[in-house]
């Protein structure tokens, strides 16, 4: 079992990119950075939490969503073609490309 142990707030233009089959994937905004511990090793490490409460390595995520790796896009510059963020409204949605 891995658990959070400690989070700091993420800053702008973080993502994690999750795929979810072959050519598709999604990008959700990280919200906060956090160390992870495992229960039975103690190895510790670092992970973005994104604006769905997944991170790798979560037990909980979406079934079939796999981890591909995090994007930081600085400001001033355009948000990921793939971006799914919850907390918008249908309208702010991106829609979802095939990648």
């Amino acid at each position: 079992m891995r658990k959070i142990v400690e989070i700091e707030p993420a800053p702008a233009g973080w993502y994690a990119r999750w795929g979810l089959r072959p050519e598709q994937t999604r990008t959700s905004p990280v919200t906060v950075w956090a160390i992870v511990e495992d229960d039975t090793t103690g190895v510790r490490e670092v992970v973005g939490v994104d604006a769905f409460g997944q991170w790798p390595g979560r037990a909980e995520n979406e079934p079939d969503w796999e981890f591909v790796r995090y994007v930081f896009q600085p400001a001033g510059t355009p948000q990921p073609d793939d971006l799914f963020n919850p907390v918008h409204t249908a309208a702010e949605r991106v829609p979802h490309m095939q990648r």
